[in-house]
């Protein structure tokens, strides 16, 4: 078992959440509740881990966020 970070927004547009796991390539979706959006996340992730399983070590991998403050 292993744990990832997913990066969630809400899309005001389409009104869903977008949900990331960064250092995943593919590993992306929405969903119109945070309940639906990890369910979906989840599902992709698996499928992309099973696309990259021979190359993990490969990928990139997610070091974090920083906030950059910009006037405007």
């Amino acid at each position: 078992m292993k744990i990832f970070t997913a990066y969630i927004e809400w899309d005001a547009e389409t009104k869903l959440y977008v949900g990331i796991v960064p250092g995943i390539p593919g590993a992306h979706t929405q969903g119109a509740t945070l309940d639906e959006l990890k369910e979906n996340l989840k599902e992709v992730l698996e499928l992309c881990l099973e696309e990259y399983k021979d190359s993990m070590e490969d990928l990139p991998q997610f070091v974090g966020l920083q906030q950059i403050e910009v006037a405007v």
